[in-house]
């Protein structure tokens, strides 16, 4: 998690200069964040990871619905910026950017299935967190 987190710096670094060719550059700049954020959350929830109290396939469940939530959403708005579409899935981040039909409907189901995924792993990184598995 440490790697893809150090990884995602290293994308939104590169990301950061194609900014101004992308389709939707107001997107690109909300990729180049959204990266960042990502790059963050990983890298914590990576020096975290070993203080989890779950079992091994508990944990690899949250290993992947964690990595999946973060690269759909991303990848989503990565569409988005690069079609120059997105307007009826993130319309305060694409502003007057649309796509045509199948473009919308291909980031609304990408973007809309990281959030079950995500869901999912915070619910068992919590868990994996309770009180009384740490005391022991």
């Amino acid at each position: 998690m440490l790697q893809v987190g150090v990884a995602l710096f290293l994308f939104t670094s590169l990301e950061g200069f194609a900014i101004p060719y992308i389709a939707a550059p107001r997107l690109g700049l909300s990729v180049h964040t959204l990266s960042s954020l990502q790059g963050v959350l990983l890298i914590g929830m990576g020096l975290l990871w070993p203080r989890l109290e779950l079992t091994v396939t508990i944990s690899k469940v949250a290993f992947w619905f964690l990595i999946y939530s973060a690269f759909a959403i991303l990848a989503a708005y990565l569409m988005a910026a690069i079609w120059g579409a997105g307007n009826t899935t993130m319309p305060l981040a694409a502003g007057a950017a649309r796509g045509n039909a199948f473009q919308e409907l291909a980031i609304k189901a990408v973007g809309y299935s990281s959030a079950p995924t995500g869901i999912i792993a915070f619910v068992l990184i919590l868990w994996g967190l309770r009180v009384g598995g740490a005391a022991r």
